[in-house]
């Protein structure tokens, strides 16, 4: 898998020399190679750092990474203050709704982690908004619906919700069309630029040291996109907005990061951040189709801010097809596209069953960084400004054309004994899993710990600073 995405990257060959994997399938209760999956993205995402770092002058490191230690690395474990967060809204989940035409069972999941997708469905529904309604509620107010019919009518009103499909209609659709003719990771230039220099790494060997990375992302899969080039020392800034949720996890995936607060909505901030785009190296960013671009930060105005700059861009079905500007999580993809039906017939459910871990989400975001370091060195090669593009939906496409595990469901939970480490942060004391790359000559990890936004300075800091 590794070498399917290093060749597709046309990366140098010889680099594959320096990479050692190690473990093997089945590694978590799963029909699919999540495992595999997530140690193949995450292993061409650090070895491309390390060719990055060798081209600054630094050793051409080697990488060796276990697959079980990947897989612990994207299970999003973790506490604060010895507390294991609840990070799923009570209404969250999947739900039985009528019967289809054919008289089959039909199933929806919903995503109400923030409030407003919460009560923008009980609106729908014709229940009480807030936290109040409990799910016995949504279940008795789903009986007349079908599982599609309900999915129409949320997304019409930009809610989160997806029907259940298998495999067979999920290939039916117009939009899984759109996602297989889409390459997994896309990388395009756009735009005429010289190549840039990258900034001194000083006497840091972290093969990203002071590289710069906006990251303006909120779930899972661009922040962990972020905290992963974090690790081997690029400058990653958070950017948050004061008037948009967060959840937890945010402690978790916030690692290494600096942490700012812009409101784009007002126009000084707008200006603070078109300063930061003309200091950085990549700028990552997660928004609907559109958002940014009515706040004046779109490809070409980001291309004119900084030219050469590296985009990374994150959508849930792709960016081409029907459902191309559709809102989307990880859960709500495993559903749409036949993965939660696979996997309950691998286990003998009638139910329809989710992965064990967000392995959309994660192997999003490792991709993302492996495209970010993909783009960096074409633009060092090649000049111009980049764009890479990854949908949840086409690694989930990925995903399920890598084959099925045999055993996989009767696998063990591993354990993750001595996987975790402990730091205090801003917001309180954090156990949560370490890096699982190892480079031979650089100790990779987050040195900043995750702090609130608003906790830092919307200032790039110096050169050589010790993060």
């Amino acid at each position: 898998m590794l070498e399917d995405l290093w060749r597709d990257a046309a990366l140098p060959a010889g680099a594959l020399e320096r990479i050692t994997l190690r473990g093997g399938e089945p590694a978590v209760p799963s029909s699919f190679a999540l495992g595999s999956a997530l140690q193949a993205a995450l292993g061409a995402a650090a070895l491309a750092a390390t060719v990055v770092g060798a081209l600054r002058g630094g050793p051409a490191q080697r990488v060796d990474l276990d697959l079980l230690d990947a897989v612990r690395e994207s299970a999003g474990r973790f506490r604060l203050d010895g507390r294991a967060p609840d990070l799923w809204d009570k209404i969250s989940g999947l739900y039985r709704c009528a019967d289809d035409d054919a008289g089959a069972a039909s199933w929806v999941r919903i995503h109400a982690n923030f409030a407003h997708h919460r009560d923008g469905v009980l609106e729908l529904l014709g229940l009480p908004v807030g936290p109040a309604t409990e799910r016995s509620a949504v279940l008795a107010a789903l009986v007349p619906w079908q599982a599609e019919a309900f999915e129409s009518a949320a997304a019409a009103r930009g809610w989160v919700v997806a029907a259940v499909r298998s495999p067979q209609q999920w290939q039916q659709h117009p939009q899984a069309a759109a996602v297989a003719a889409a390459p997994l990771l896309q990388v395009d230039r756009d735009g005429d630029a010289v190549p840039l220099p990258w900034p001194p790494a000083g006497h840091d060997a972290r093969p990203l040291a002071g590289l710069r990375v906006l990251d303006l992302t909120r779930i899972l899969a661009g922040p962990v996109a972020g905290r992963t080039l974090a690790a081997w020392g690029a400058e990653v800034m958070l950017v948050n907005a004061p008037h948009l949720p967060n959840i937890e996890a945010i402690a978790d995936t916030s690692r290494g990061k600096l942490s700012v607060l812009l409101d784009l909505r007002t126009r000084v901030d707008r200006d603070t951040l078109r300063a930061l785009v003309r200091g950085c190296d990549v700028f990552l960013q997660g928004y609907r189709p559109g958002a940014l671009q009515a706040l004046g930060f779109g490809p070409d105005e980001l291309q004119r801010l900084r030219p050469g700059i590296v985009s990374l861009s994150l959508s849930a079905y792709g960016t081409s097809g029907p459902w191309a500007a559709r809102r989307g999580f990880d859960s709500l993809v495993q559903s749409a596209t036949g993965i939660n039906v696979d996997e309950a017939a691998a286990f003998g459910s009638g139910t329809p069953r989710a992965l064990p871990l967000p392995a959309l989400d994660y192997g999003a975001g490792y991709l993302l960084s492996f495209g970010a370091l993909v783009a960096l060195l074409r633009q060092r090669q090649l000049g111009g400004s980049w764009r890479v593009q990854v949908s949840l939906a086409g690694v989930g496409h990925w995903l399920q054309g890598l084959g099925r595990v045999a055993g996989g469901p009767a696998a063990a939970v591993p354990s993750f004994d001595g996987a975790f480490e402990e730091t205090d942060t801003g917001f309180g004391r954090l156990r949560a899993v370490r890096h699982a790359v190892r480079l031979s000559h650089a100790n990779c990890g987050w040195r900043r710990p995750a702090m609130p936004p608003g906790s830092h300075a919307p200032v790039w800091p110096d050169p050589g600073a010790a993060a």
